[in-house]
């Protein structure tokens, strides 16, 4: 090991260095072997030191990590751990499905010992798997993805394409470790080029604001715009300094135009939007080196091929400018989704992943994503895609965060319905003013309903589903 005294990894409780986390790695790799080599392990952990430890000691167990976000209610995660097999369980609270090996940031000191880097083998090969990571896909129904050791090099690789980095360089992810952005941010691209990671207990945007300065962030892996848009609205931002902040990698969902504009004011740091989703990632970046357009996804990460094809079949290539669903394939593209061929079918055709985004491509090759497929609202016969609205409201001199859902409607089919929170006074009546003056009349939202917040999934980005749902209990 190059850097064993470098700092890898830091929370409120404390920090460890490489070589101390390679000693707790093998403690617990030596521990675990016995019981889980060539068998599933779920992880079910918070962000956290304890989390790191436990992902890598499964690997050099002979172990396949089965990720699962910590924030799931515990029907959710019965309910995927039902259909996992795993041969143990390593969290910080006993399971009730198997057996449960119980860890935390607190109970490390248990496995801190001095790593023998002569004993320290990945016993794993290019095709085994490295994590067992979960999806919604295009029908939303939780699907196992495994990525081999061999698809996440070479999504490390695609990711460094796109935010290259320096030795030394100090991370803040935000998104959690088994969500595919946060895995990347947190977990594998920090160890590149031997990069500390600093943990926030939670997200709290003024705790964020804290870190980004007193930790000396290099890279803030902020994720969708909602963290962005979080970050900016903090009382602490306006006055604080990052002298360090260099690179600010987004995706996650994409960005209107006004949140970048916003934190390249305050910060004069760009935000690099990327593309990906669990099933490959990443898709395309925005890079310095091959090209910036605020608004787009950027370019396709090497090695990878990106269509816009036509709705209705998925077969028609269309011609740049055109809005259609996004397909893609490259080679750390997923196999498919375990023994669930259905969905397969319908995700993977023609070598393809077909994304259930909808984008075009510019005749220099950038990507926009104009929606999601599933989220086209149809209006009257026509379609009114909701991030065209939303990037409207966003304009509003008032408006901090916009989201625009489909609600039934008798005669239409369906309206739109925008949800906002505001950073200064506004009512309904100015801002469907605002969308008059510059929407057509089957675009315009049919009512506009002041949040104080938006909702937010585990992952961070506005929580469409939550409005939506909460508008069909009040229909």
């Amino acid at each position: 090991m190059r850097a064993p005294d470098a700092m890898y990894c830091k929370t409120s409780t404390g920090s460890l260095t490489y070589g101390q986390a390679a000693g707790a790695i093998q403690s617990l790799a030596d521990e675990l072997r016995a019981d889980v080599q060539g068998q599933v392990v779920a992880l079910i952990l918070p962000n956290s030191k304890a989390f790191l430890v436990a992902y890598f000691a499964i690997l050099f167990a002979g172990g396949k990590p089965a990720l699962i976000n910590y924030g799931h209610p515990e029907a959710t995660v019965a309910k995927l751990l039902r259909n996992l097999d795993a041969a143990i369980i390593i969290s910080d609270k006993k399971q009730a499905a198997s057996k449960t090996r119980v860890l935390s940031d607190g109970l490390l000191d248990d496995l801190s010992r001095t790593v023998d880097f002569d004993k320290l083998i990945d016993p794993t090969t290019p095709k085994d798997i490295a994590a067992i990571m979960f999806s919604g896909g295009t029908t939303g129904l939780p699907k196992q993805v495994p990525h081999t050791n061999a698809a996440i090099i070479l999504t490390m690789e695609r990711g460094e394409w796109g935010w290259n980095t320096g030795e030394g360089e100090i991370w803040l992810p935000v998104a959690p470790f088994t969500h595919i952005y946060g895995f990347l941010m947190g977990l594998t691209n920090p160890i590149i080029n031997f990069g500390g990671t600093v943990i926030p207990e939670r997200f709290q945007p003024d705790l964020i604001v804290d870190m980004l300065a007193a930790e000396n962030v290099t890279i803030f892996g902020g994720g969708p715009p909602a963290i962005y848009q979080a970050v900016m609205a903090s009382d602490k931002f306006a006055d604080a300094k990052f002298p360090e902040l260099r690179i600010c990698p987004g995706g996650g969902a994409p960005f209107p135009l006004d949140v970048h504009k916003r934190w390249e004011t305050a910060t004069g740091l760009k935000i690099y939007e990327g593309y990906g989703m669990t099933e490959i990632a990443p898709i395309s970046i925005n890079t310095e080196a091959h090209g910036v357009k605020p608004g787009s996804a950027g370019k396709a990460v090497p090695d990878t091929l990106i269509e816009i094809v036509d709705l209705e079949t998925g077969e028609n290539v269309l011609s740049c400018g055109e809005a259609g669903e996004i397909r893609v394939s490259g080679p750390h593209m997923m196999t498919g989704y375990t023994e669930n061929p259905e969905e397969t079918a319908i995700t993977l055709r023609n070598g393809f992943v077909y994304t259930g985004d909808i984008g075009t491509l510019s005749k220099e090759g950038f990507l926009t994503i104009t929606d999601r497929k599933k989220n086209v609202i149809f209006v009257s016969g026509f379609n009114v895609f909701p991030r065209e609205v939303e990037e409207l409201l966003l304009s509003h001199p008032a408006i901090s965060g916009a989201c625009v859902v489909a609600q039934a409607h008798k005669r239409s089919g369906e309206v739109p319905i925008a949800f906002v929170t505001l950073r200064t006074d506004a009512n309904k009546e100015n801002i469907l003013a605002f969308c008059a003056e510059h929407l057509i009349a089957y675009k315009l939202p049919a009512d506009v309903i002041i949040l104080s917040e938006m909702p937010l999934t585990a992952a961070g980005k506005i929580d469409r589903n939550a409005l939506q749902s909460g508008l069909s209990r009040n229909d």
